[in-house]
C-alpha cells in the first residue's frame, strides 16, 4: 500500500540528540527547548515564537489571551469565536476548553478553505477571534482576510484577533513570506505525521512581544522559569498551563529542521506532477488556492464523483487516501451551534485526499496518476 502519511526522521541525527537529552539529566524544556524555538524563529523571521508540546494546547494558549487579557479586565465571557468546520477536531475543540462561544463560518467549496465572504458576514461586536485552518497546507488568501477584519473593525469598533491554524503548513507562504509572518497568530504543530515532527509538539507565533511575553509565561502555570524559586516566595500573578516543549522533542524536532527543506520541495514536485496529470479527468475537481500563495502540499485534496467508488478503485490499486476528519458541526457535543453551510453541504461528500509526499517514488506517482485517469 502506498501510504498517505510517513513519519520523516532524520536518522542518526534525531537518535544522537535524544541520546544526548537522556544523558543530560535535564528531560523537562530546557537549553534544547530554548535552541528550538530560536531555530524556528530564524526559519520563519519571527523572533516571538513560543514553543508548546502540541498545537491543540498552542491554539488554546492563544485563545487564552483572548479571553482573560491579562491586564485589570475580567475574563470575557461573553466573547465568541468564528471557526471553520473543515477541519480536525484539534482546531476548534481548544475554543471549547476556554469556555468560549463557537460560531461556524462556512467553507468555500472552492478552496476548502474558510470562505471569507460568509466571513465578512458573521463578524459582530462579540466576536474577539476568528481561528482558520490552512487546510493541506493550502494558504487562506491573507489579504482578502486582512480586509475583511479592517471592516469589522470600522463597523464595530472592535478588532478581532485572528489565529491561524498552520498545522499542515510548515514551509507555506503567501507573497513570498512564511504563515507566521503576517501579523496575526500563527501555530504550527509539529506532530507525528506532519512534514517537520518532533513527535509531539508545537509552536505559536505572535506577532508583537507582549503577546509573546504573556503566553510565555502561561505556558508554564503562570511561573517565570528563570525567576528564583528555590526559596519558594515567587509570584504568579497570570495562572496558566503545562504546556511546555520537553527536552526529548525539542532534539528530535533540531535534528528533522536540518533536512526538512529537502523533504518540502519533494512534496511541492510530487503536487507539480498531480496538477499536471490530474488536471482535466473526469468526475475530479482539483482545489483552488490563490495566486499569492505557495503551499506546502501536506496532502493532495481533491473533488470527485462518486466517492465511494473512488475509494474503493484506488484501495484496490493499493493507493492510501483518508477523509482526514469528519465536518465538526456535525458532532453531538457543538449541537447547539448548528447553523445553515450551504458550501460546505455542497462539497463535503466529494472530497479525498491522496498521497503527495516526499516518500513517493517516480513509479508511485505514474501508479497514482494513471489508477485515477483510469476512472473508477
Amino acid at each position: 500500500m502506498i501510504p498517505l502519511f510517513k513519519v520523516a526522521m532524520n536518522l542518526p541525527d534525531a537518535l544522537d540528540g535524544v541520546a544526548g537529552a537522556l544523558g543530560s539529566g535535564q528531560l523537562e524544556h530546557g537549553p534544547r527547548a530554548e535552541e528550538f524555538e530560536r531555530s524556528i524563529g530564524a526559519r520563519l523571521g519571527n523572533p516571538f515564537v513560543t514553543a508548546v508540546n502540541s498545537a491543540t494546547s498552542g491554539l488554546q494558549l492563544a485563545l487564552s489571551l483572548v479571553h482573560r487579557p491579562g491586564d485589570s479586565r475580567p475574563a470575557d465571557r461573553d466573547a465568541e469565536v468564528l471557526c471553520t468546520p473543515l477541519t480536525f477536531e484539534a482546531t476548534n475543540w481548544p475554543v471549547l476548553a476556554e469556555g468560549l462561544r463557537l460560531r461556524w463560518v462556512d467553507v468555500d467549496p472552492a478552496t476548502l478553505n474558510m470562505d471569507l465572504d460568509d466571513l465578512a458576514r458573521k463578524i459582530t461586536p462579540a466576536t474577539r477571534a476568528i481561528v482558520l485552518v490552512h487546510w493541506a497546507g493550502y494558504p487562506v488568501d491573507l489579504d482578502r482576510l486582512r480586509a475583511v477584519v479592517d471592516a469589522g473593525e470600522a463597523e464595530h469598533g472592535v478588532r478581532c484577533v485572528v489565529i491561524e491554524d498552520c498545522a499542515q503548513a510548515w514551509g507555506a507562504t503567501f507573497r513570498g513570506r512564511p504563515l507566521g509572518t503576517h501579523g496575526n497568530i500563527s501555530v504550527y504543530s509539529f506532530g507525528a505525521i506532519k512534514l517537520l515532527t518532533c513527535g509531539s509538539g508545537g509552536v505559536v507565533a505572535f506577532p508583537d512581544g507582549e503577546a509573546h511575553r504573556r503566553a510565555k509565561s502561561r505556558r508554564y502555570f503562570g511561573i517565570n522559569r528563570h525567576s528564583e524559586r528555590r526559596l519558594g516566595e515567587y509570584d504568579v500573578a497570570d495562572w496558566g498551563y503545562r504546556f511546555h516543549l520537553n527536552e526529548l522533542c525539542a532534539a528530535v524536532g533540531l535534528a528533522n529542521l536540518a533536512a526538512v527543506d529537502d523533504l518540502l520541495e519533494r512534496h511541492r514536485s510530487n503536487a507539480a506532477h498531480l496538477d499536471k496529470e490530474l488536471a482535466d479527468v473526469p468526475g475530479l475537481e482539483q482545489v483552488a488556492r490563490p495566486d499569492a500563495a505557495d503551499p506546502s502540499f501536506w496532502v493532495y485534496p481533491v473533488k470527485v464523483d462518486d466517492r465511494p467508488g473512488f475509494l474503493r478503485r484506488l484501495a484496490e490499486a493499493g493507493i492510501g487516501t483518508s477523509l482526514i476528519a469528519r465536518r465538526n458541526d456535525a458532532h453531538s457535543c457543538v449541537a447547539d451551534a448548528g447553523v445553515p453551510l450551504p458550501g460546505l453541504d455542497s462539497v463535503h461528500d466529494r472530497v479525498v485526499h491522496i498521497p503527495v509526499g516526499w516518500w513517493l517514488s517516480d513509479e508511485d506517482l505514474a501508479h497514482i496518476s494513471t489508477t485515477i485517469r483510469a476512472g473508477w
